[in-house]
């Protein structure tokens, strides 16, 4: 009975109705269907773009994965789980950092900033020589201690990688009593000179850090040689991140938290979900706003074929048939709207991915010139389901009354 409820449906699509306005609106209700689907595909894949692109941003600096204390500030590299982690065959590479807050002056200018001090195995665990901007990277050069800064931050302190003067930092003396008479005597001080700038494209790294090396932080913060903020850890397989995540975690105990490249940007990825969320949510309003065209289309069909519906009534028919008949016709609409919908979005998007035909802007104010689209299959999937599940309730309100008898 189903076959037959189909092919009858399938056939009303594409008869010719006795009102030439039913076609029309049947046409309109499928494009207004197809549009919109298409519209949540480039929308969505384009924010996935963005996102993927502040994703790589942030992983030419931040570490596969972080290994930071639960509680306080510190984590020492002399105790067994610590020392456990350089000796796995699993990880290429192990880095101790040491992050905290100094005051950095240049002359007669002076500034806050985070002063990260790092080791040799940094480089590994970072693609530093990516994103440096003006320069090189060097933290020692055998005689001096050298500097990396951030764009944003060299800009503030009026520095570029081709000065010769000298970069000073002051902290507090984190133990003993302050003199109040001679407070600067209460302030450890070091040195560096610059050796480039990097640019992360992100205003917590470009605008407020600069890199040193681990001796000169260790003693510009007063921590001996084993003491650091987080340990960064590049595993030598890139596809088994989450075992060697847990696996860390279970060595180092409960005192230790293990984070991965979302977890240490978790913020900013939280606030990309929501915004995805939202998006997806005011989309999903306008399809249901299009998806009234189905509730017409039906409406006057079922007008049109009130003389079909009593002979099939006549012939056997019950009003359950009749309903799924019409329900199915309603349906379809949505299906080969959604159909078409998906069809156009995908090419479009990735027309978009080849030849970046909607452009952000002229000039060197962007760090692409084109929008960024990323086609995520479960998303397509997610909007087709979405639009096929709207047209089934649309299509479902005018008929769920229909009565052969009236």
């Amino acid at each position: 009975m189903l076959k037959i409820e189909r092919h009858i449906a399938w056939r009303y699509i594409f008869s010719k109705k006795s009102h030439n306005a039913i076609n029309i609106v049947s046409c309109v209700s499928a494009a207004a269907v197809s549009v919109v689907t298409a519209a949540m595909i480039c929308v969505l894949s384009v924010m996935n773009g963005f996102g993927a692109l502040v994703e790589q941003m942030f992983s030419e600096f931040d570490p596969v994965l972080l290994v930071v204390p639960e509680e306080g500030q510190t984590l020492r590299t002399d105790t067994l789980p610590v020392l456990s982690l350089y000796a796995r065959e699993d990880i290429d590479a192990v880095s101790l950092q040491l992050e905290q807050t100094a005051l950095i002056r240049y002359k007669d200018h002076q500034l806050p900033a985070r002063v990260m001090g790092v080791d040799d195995n940094f480089t590994r665990t970072a693609h530093i020589d990516s994103i440096i901007s003006d320069g090189f990277y060097s933290v020692w050069d055998g005689a001096w201690d050298r500097a990396v800064l951030g764009r944003g931050l060299a800009a503030q302190i009026g520095i570029n990688a081709h000065f010769t003067g000298a970069l000073h930092l002051y902290a507090p003396e984190r133990t003993g009593n302050i003199n109040l008479l001679r407070p600067d005597l209460s302030l450890r001080h070091e040195y560096a000179f610059i050796a480039g700038t990097f640019a992360v494209n992100q205003i917590e790294y470009d605008n407020e850090l600069m890199l040193v090396s681990l001796p000169l932080a260790q003693r510009l913060f007063d921590y001996d040689e084993h003491t650091g903020t987080a340990l960064r850890i590049q595993p030598k397989e890139r596809g088994k991140i989450s075992n060697l995540k847990q696996q860390i975690s279970n060595t180092l105990g409960p005192g230790y938290k293990v984070l991965d490249r979302y977890e240490q940007q978790a913020d900013f990825f939280r606030i990309l979900r929501i915004e995805k969320l939202l998006t997806f949510l005011l989309l999903v309003f306008i399809l249901l706003i299009a998806s009234f065209n189905i509730i017409g289309s039906l409406s006057m069909l079922m007008i049109d074929k009130r003389e079909d519906i009593q002979i099939l009534s006549h012939l056997g028919a019950d009003d359950q048939t009749i309903r799924r008949i019409f329900l199915l016709e309603g349906w379809l609409i949505s299906l080969l709207g959604t159909i078409c919908g998906v069809v156009i979005g995908v090419v479009l998007c990735i027309c978009q991915q080849e030849f970046g035909w909607l452009k952000l802007g002229s000039g060197d104010n962007y760090i692409i010139s084109a929008y960024p689209v990323l086609v995520q299959w479960a998303d397509v999937v997610l909007i087709a389901a979405m639009v096929m599940a709207l047209g089934f309730v649309a299509a479902w309100y005018p008929v769920r009354k229909l009565n052969s008898k009236k």
